[in-house]
Parts: structure tokens; C-alpha cells; sequence
């Protein structure tokens, strides 16, 4: 049975080179994810298309800025 693991994904060299390794010695699906927390629509831009590449499964970028805000500011 093939793992599932979901990787905290920024789209830099790392999170991108760490996809592939994984599925390769897991024998893992790689869900990436990301939270938008502000940080301007260009940093995430692009990131679901690069984690594809990678060779991810699925990239999930989750808007938490008011939750952000609300419970931890």
C-alpha cells in the first residue's frame, strides 16, 4: 500500500528537490502544502504548477491570514 505524505511546501530548491526523493524512497503520493499568510499573491504564484513538476500529486495552498490574525496576532 502506497503512503500519502503531505510536505509543508514553499517551492524553493528544498521543498521542490525533497518531492521527488520522497516518492522515490517511500513509494509515497506527495500532497504539498502551503499557506498564503500574507505574504503577496507573487510569492505564491506559479507554486501547484512547480509542485507538479516536482512530481507532487496535488499542491494545496490554504488562505489563513484571517485565521492568522484571529487566533494568533
Amino acid at each position: 500500500m502506497a503512503h500519502t505524505v503531505m510536505l509543508a511546501y514553499s517551492g524553493g530548491l528544498d521543498t521542490s528537490a525533497i518531492v521527488p526523493w520522497l516518492r522515490e524512497h517511500y513509494d509515497a503520493k506527495v500532497v504539498c502544502v502551503a499557506a498564503d499568510v500574507g505574504q503577496g499573491a507573487g510569492e505564491l504564484k506559479g507554486l501547484e504548477e512547480k509542485a507538479r513538476r516536482s512530481g507532487a500529486d496535488a499542491c494545496v495552498v490554504e488562505d489563513v491570514r484571517e485565521r492568522l490574525v484571529r487566533e494568533f496576532i
